[in-house]
């Protein structure tokens, strides 16, 4: 059974619903602490997934669904606030009356400073050990290298994106695909080249790269978003599809907040859905990184207490191949308080 020490995963991880009104200095608040990676998307209209870190500054935005670098935005999101964040009147974030989720995430508040484990000393790196996340900024050598990500264990999953420069392509390590392996957000499948990671697993002090330039181009900046799963709030997972309506089951030991899955194993979209949108099973409506399409409901799934489970054959989440997956807990299946194990209910 998967005891947790974090009752609930909202003070780590959660998501807002909010509609549009074009009005700069508009606060949105509800997140239930000050974020330190957003990550906002257009519901009801075919906008961008735009990305937001405290490391970089509330103003520089990236794009998942493009290669393009870092450029600044400073009517999209202006700020972090204690409870949420400050829109500016930018229609990508903020148009008049359409609909839009943002996911967030807690690091350690604000940018942190450098971590020298590795052979490259980050020039910020922002952690927060309990729930098994970190940002870190790095500059590449074009060389072999280590990067300290400060999570005191091997991080599971990470998101790395060059941002100093157009054209590269975001890169993301699985711990399921291992160190030979990494995949895209694009369409595409796994990737077997060792330089990526230079066949070196990540240790509890720093992850590895190659001489990739994707990730380590001489002279590049970089941002890596690492995780380390944390029982009962984060799964870095992988199944197999059935291929059936009465789909495969994915035990998380958590009721999900958030869950991002890519078919490994063959071209397919990403896709994410997340507990408040629709908001009731089946229909758990998906929007994807790889991608600025609106929300619609490709991948009928259930969301339940301990997992998730498919309720189609829909090749982007349930085909007869290899997915990974990475999910957040809204709530532990069950959560220590004190000396007592609180179930939790589904939904």
């Amino acid at each position: 059974m998967a005891y947790s020490t974090i009752p609930k995963g909202s003070l780590y991880m959660n998501t807002k619903l909010y509609t549009g009104n074009g009005t700069t200095d508009t606060p949105q608040t509800g997140v239930g602490f000050q974020p330190d990676w957003t990550w906002i998307k257009g519901r009801s209209v075919a906008f961008d997934n735009n990305v937001f870190d405290a490391v970089r500054g509330p103003t520089k935005r990236l794009i998942t669904n493009s290669t393009n670098g870092e450029t600044t935005a400073n009517e999209m999101i202006k700020s972090f606030n204690s409870d949420g964040f400050t829109l500016g009147n930018d229609d990508g974030v903020n148009k008049n009356s359409d609909t839009f989720v943002a996911w967030n995430w807690k690091a350690g508040t604000g940018q942190g400073s450098s971590n020298t484990d590795g052979s490259i000393n980050t020039t910020y790196t922002s952690v927060n050990t309990t729930s098994g996340f970190s940002i870190n900024q790095y500059t590449g050598t074009g060389a072999t290298a280590t990067v300290g990500h400060g999570l005191g264990v091997a991080p599971d999953f990470m998101i790395i994106k060059k941002y100093s420069a157009s054209g590269t392509q975001w890169t993301i390590y699985h711990k399921q695909l291992g160190p030979t392996k990494h995949i895209l957000f694009t369409t595409g499948a796994e990737v077997t080249q060792a330089n990526y990671w230079n066949d070196t697993a990540p240790t509890n002090l720093v992850w590895t790269m190659g001489n990739q330039g994707e990730i380590n181009g001489s002279g590049t900046t970089n941002i890596c978003y690492a995780f380390a799963e944390k029982k009962g709030y984060s799964k870095f997972g992988s199944y197999i599809g059935n291929g059936d309506t009465d789909g495969t089951f994915v035990y998380t030991g958590f009721l999900p907040e958030f869950i991002m899955i890519k078919r490994a194993s063959a071209t397919e979209d990403w896709e994410i859905v997340d507990n408040k949108r629709l908001g009731y099973n089946v229909a758990n409506y998906d929007l994807r990184p790889n991608t600025n399409m609106a929300e619609a409901n490709y991948t009928p799934m259930d969301i339940l207490s301990n997992g998730f489970k498919f309720r189609s054959a829909n090749a982007s989440i349930n085909s007869g191949g290899t997915y990974i997956y990475m999910a957040f807990a809204k709530n532990p299946f069950v959560a220590v308080s004190g000396s007592t194990a609180v179930p939790v209910t589904a939904r």
